[in-house]
């Protein structure tokens, strides 16, 4: 950016250099960020008053000035702004949608305007979705507008839709009169402004037809006169705040965030997310539907409040499916890679081997170098469940008995009070028994202290106290749910009174509970949930992430709001006394077990403030401000007395029930192989196959695997001399090594060709293939396909080979080469080709030759101790390569040696941790989940893992074989 316009503030100050606004292209993509963020900075400093610039870049490195525009209501609506034939057409749509309404009969309104809402909604969450899906992986949209040069000049000869472009010009140029012009702006930018415009076109659509299908089911009700002032300000009240969330939103994020601009280009700035962004997650998804639920009310229609609740989940699919995974994807990267010795579990203080089996054998797991436990073998949550332990075996035989038993038995009183107070006693247990189990830990580690004195150790202790606290939980809400069964009646009309009002409340404050549950424990994880601090010391950072950014405790009030929601399903009194005694209960259990210790660990490091108190604190007027702090200091002084009241009493009570409580129990070698397929399919007129070749070259697996080989049931004797002496068959190639594809073509070949990597025996036809790939396929020539997709792998593209530099051509040609690695390979063993396919569809032009990806194998003379219990060199040189490959040889997640720890990423993605538990069960014989290998996170602890388990499990092996070196199953 060389150029630089100036100006001159209002006082005749000096002038100051600004940027121009041509775009400036820099190769590298962090030099482009750091560009951004320093050009964004110097424009906060400089133009504090005026207006202000905001600079984005490309994926590419272009870095351009983001011009200013207007919101969708204003640029629609507003006399000011000027309009356009697009906004004429948005206008229209929305006029023709009113004039719809009045036009209908007054009985076909309701089915009309509720099917053209679900058309709108389905139009936003499930076709913007789709777009944005699309852009957001695989670039589509930006790569077809480049591909059909629809923002190229018709002169420079490529675009012939010459009308179309000066419409698009006008379109742009019009909406933004300032820093921007259509021939200079980044494709990426351009791309976006168009699918604003269908944004728009959608959005609005939606909006109006939600509000004419409420007018259309507008209700009457004969209510009283205060009930219909209460319904009227509670629905405007809701509709006003639902005004406000948006537009505080829009005030944070710009149109930038409000039209997904992210998907297409980046800004790279300081932002303070405050305002609604500390009042809830997701706000324009989450309370921003509060209108709604308003003009719910106002319109005294179960209807509308139906199809605002589709509308609602519909737009809660559309986050988790859409928008989650790219800003997890494009703002939570992993960190960069650490390359520093890790901690590795072989010390100098090595357990004996017996101790090390009988830890292996007890499932202890090793700890983290923060001193907590590593999370494996996880007990919450029915992803969790495993039928090989007792706990959850007896969670689920408990679940079947108690609906069995309140299915079967009579719905008398004396059946229905034995279910009360079933449900009252556990609720007892679970606050009162478990709090005070909590406190006597927390206060002298009684618990652990009971473990190690029958010679247990203290990771005993936390697994026998998270398998007592999983089991309480779940028989407390099963017995709750029993109750609730035994009280609730069927309705026998939906329509009268509350009947179905009170039953969508309670759905969606039993909904309210599970995500508040689970929000909690992505946030915490299972150490958090089961009150690990009680029994290890604590992380030294205390950070207030995922639900705590929001609030201090969510569990004071929405933990329990499925209770509530079940009592008001049932519309039993009794259960409405229970709901308040769980609820009291659970204050109780926070305020005077899990306080008290959050003080002694964290101390002043705890927030006095949430997010939510924060936010509305601000909104209140001062005299209001003045009035809650008063208040708030009062209720501190009088619960510090009564903390004062029961800590002094605290010692009597215990002495009493402290007897009830205290007995609870790698050479890498290429090989080219080379063959071609002269099939030809009947609508493959003109092209000659034998013209097509491919070429393939990978890594080689050692000589010592071509000996298993010829060790094998079939082996080298069992085959003719010919087939012994031929090479065809030799081609072993390593497990997730990437390997590259040759390929040669006439000049006239389409520029739509693509290779793709299938198991020989999926395709029974050699000229035409039947199967999809599953995404295992790269293109030949790049900008083809509008998928980025399609260009991951492309090497070199087009490339003219000389007909002299060919040993079986007489012709000039194409060739070009391509690389098959991480997901566009088969994380499996077996017999894989190669197939070359004509103009984008399945006809097949060439065949590689057929190769086979093996996994060493070894047997138990390969994973022996020494006499000192130090693991042998040799499993940790087989297993490095094989997880160098499993992680893609990616140099920011792959280790280098055995000693290096896994990247970041291997604990945020699965499919990593999934390849390597493979390859260790076919090499070993050895089955882990992928938990292991993301909590061991070295070769070498892996390694140690996996040694351990050949030792504890080779006596049954042994036995099995009647050997003394089984082999492996």
């Amino acid at each position: 950016m060389a150029d630089a316009s100036h100006s001159t503030g209002a006082d005749g100050g000096n002038l100051r250099e600004r940027p121009s606004a041509k775009p400036l292209h820099l190769h590298n993509s962090d030099d482009a960020r750091q560009k951004v963020l320093d050009l964004n900075e110097q424009e906060a400093k400089v133009q504090k008053d005026g207006p202000k610039r905001t600079y984005g870049r490309t994926p590419d490195g272009t870095v351009f000035i983001v011009p200013h525009t207007h919101d969708m209501v204003s640029q629609l609506l507003s006399p000011s702004q000027p309009k356009n034939l697009s906004d004429l057409v948005v206008l229209a749509v929305l006029a023709g949608l009113i004039l719809l309404l009045y036009a209908l009969p007054t009985s076909a309104r309701k089915p009309v305007f509720a099917v053209i809402f679900l058309f709108w909604r389905a139009a936003y969450n499930l076709g913007i979705g789709w777009l944005l899906h699309m852009q957001s992986n695989h670039n589509r949209l930006v790569l077809w507008a480049k591909n059909s040069h629809l923002f190229e000049n018709p002169d420079l000869g490529v675009n012939k839709h010459r009308t179309l472009y000066k419409l698009l010009k006008h379109e742009m140029e019009t909406k933004i009169p300032q820093d921007y012009k259509f021939e200079e702006a980044p494709l990426e930018y351009n791309t976006w402004l168009l699918f604003r415009r269908v944004v728009d076109l959608i959005l609005m659509s939606d909006f109006v037809s939600y509000c004419l299908f409420a007018i259309a089911c507008f209700n009457r009700p004969d209510e009283s006169w205060g009930l219909w002032m209460l319904r009227w300000a509670t629905g405007i009240l809701l509709f006003l705040f639902n005004l406000w969330v948006k537009l505080d939103a829009h005030r944070v994020v710009k149109d930038f965030a409000w039209y997904w601009g992210d998907h297409f280009f980046l800004i790279d700035q300081d932002l303070t997310f405050d305002g609604v962004f500390e009042m809830a997650p997701h706000p324009m998804y989450s309370v921003g539907y509060a209108g709604y639920y308003g003009i719910s009310m106002m319109a005294s229609s179960y209807a509308v409040l139906c199809i605002s609740v589709i509308a609602h989940a519909a737009q809660f699919a559309f986050l988790t499916f859409v928008e989650n995974p790219h800003i997890e994807k494009t703002y939570n990267k992993p960190p960069p890679r650490k390359r520093q010795q890790s901690q590795s579990i072989y010390r100098e203080e090595r357990p004996t081997s017996a101790q090390s089996e009988a830890a292996f054998l007890d499932g202890t797991p090793i700890n983290e170098s923060d001193g907590q436990p590593s999370q494996i073998h996880n007990i919450v949550g029915p992803l969790n469940t495993d039928f090989h332990r007792s706990l959850d075996i007896s969670v689920v035989l408990f679940t079947l008995y108690m609906f069995c038993f309140a299915t079967m038995t009579p719905n008398t009183w004396p059946v229905r009070t034995f279910f009360l107070v079933n449900a009252f006693i556990w609720r007892l247990w679970y606050a009162l028994g478990l709090g005070y189990i909590l406190d006597r830990q927390s206060k002298k580690k009684n618990w652990t202290r009971h473990f190690i004195k029958y010679g247990d150790s203290k990771e005993e202790a936390w697994r026998q106290w998270k398998y007592l606290y999983h089991l309480s939980m779940t028989f407390t809400h099963i017995s709750f749910a029993a109750a609730a069964w035994k009280m609730y009646t069927l309705p026998s009309d939906w329509t009268s009174g509350w009947t179905l009002l009170r039953h969508v409340i309670g759905v969606s404050l039993v909904a309210l509970q599970v995500w508040v549950a689970s929000s909690i424990y992505e946030s915490l994880g299972e150490f958090g949930w089961c009150f690990g601090d009680f029994f290890y010391p604590p992380s030294k950072n205390l950070t207030y992430s995922g639900i705590y950014r929001f609030l201090n405790n969510p569990e004071r009030v929405l933990g329990l709001a499925g209770v509530w929601g079940v009592a008001l399903i049932t519309g039993s009194l009794p259960m409405f006394y229970l709901a308040g005694t769980a609820h009291i209960l659970n204050l109780v259990f926070l305020q005077f077990v899990e306080r008290p210790h959050m003080q002694k660990l964290y101390g002043e490091k705890l927030r006095q403030t949430s997010g939510v108190s924060k936010t509305l604190r601000q909104a209140l007027p001062s005299p209001v401000r003045n009035w809650q702090s008063a208040a708030d200091e009062y209720l501190n002084s009088t619960v510090e007395f009564i903390e004062e009241v029961i800590e002094s009493a605290r010692p009597k009570l215990a002495a009493g029930v402290d007897t009830f409580f205290k007995d609870t129990t790698a050479l890498f070698k290429s090989y080219p192989a080379r063959v071609s397929i002269t099939r030809l399919a009947p609508e493959l007129a003109g092209v000659d196959p034998t013209q097509y070749k491919l070429e393939i070259e990978g890594s080689r697996l050692s000589p010592h695997m071509e000996l298993q080989k010829g060790h094998a049931r079939e082996g080298s004797m069992a085959r003719t001399p010919a087939e012994r002496t031929s090479d065809f068959d030799k081609l072993l190639l390593e497990y997730g090594a990437p390997i590259k594809v040759r390929w040669e073509a006439p000049l006239n070949h389409s520029k739509k060709d693509w290779i793709g990597l299938y198991m020989v025996a999926d395709n029974a036809s050699r000229e035409v293939t039947r199967i999809g790939s599953n995404g295992r396929w790269i293109a030949t020539t790049k900008g083809v396909y509008d998928t980025s997709r399609a260009e991951e792998g492309i090497l070199v593209s087009d490339k003219i080979m000389a007909a002299s530099a060919r040993k079986d051509a007489d012709g000039d040609c194409y060739t070009g080469e391509v690389e098959f690695r991480g997901d566009k390979l088969w994380w499996t063993t077996g017999v894989f080709e190669f197939r070359y396919h004509h103009n984008g569809k399945h006809n097949v032009l060439a065949i590689s030759q057929a190769f086979e990806t093996r996994i060493p194998r070894f047997g138990e003379e390969d994973v022996e101790f020494d006499a000192n219990g130090t693991i042998r060199e040799p499993v940790e040189r087989a297993l490095l390569p094989v997880v160098q490959n499993c992680f893609d040889r990616d140099p920011e997640i792959a280790p280098s040696t055995a000693d290096e720890p896994f990247g970041s990423l291997v604990e945020r993605d699965g499919r990593y941790s999934r390849r390597v538990v493979f390859a260790v069960h076919q090499m070993f014989g050895i089955e882990f989940a992928p938990e292991v290998v993301q909590a061991d996170g070295t070769v070498r602890n892996l390694a140690w893992r996996i040694c351990n388990a050949k030792k504890v499990l080779a006596p049954y092996s042994m036995s099995r074989t009647g050997r003394n070196t089984p082999e492996l199953q």
